[in-house]
């Protein structure tokens, strides 16, 4: 992923998780934590997906699995 493509994800996920979080901040600050957040991130996944290759995708699987788990633990059906 590009980085211009960072930095416009990263300015709506700023906002979308500075609202989520009812943090309140002036717009330069929501879009740079967006943008930090998407460089940092975008970063991360890649080294993580050239590191380990299909392995990631491993441990994505292991990650849905447990959150599944926890899905039907919490909101399936009490005995």
């Amino acid at each position: 992923m590009s980085i211009i493509a960072l930095i416009i994800i990263g300015a709506a996920a700023g906002l979308i998780a500075t609202r989520v979080m009812r943090l309140q901040t002036d717009l330069f600050a929501t879009i740079g934590i967006g943008i930090l957040g998407a460089l940092v991130g975008g970063l991360a996944l890649r080294i993580l997906l050239t590191i380990t290759g299909w392995m990631a995708g491993f441990v994505g699987a292991v990650l849905g699995a447990i959150m599944l788990i926890w899905l039907w633990r919490t909101y399936g059906p009490k005995r």
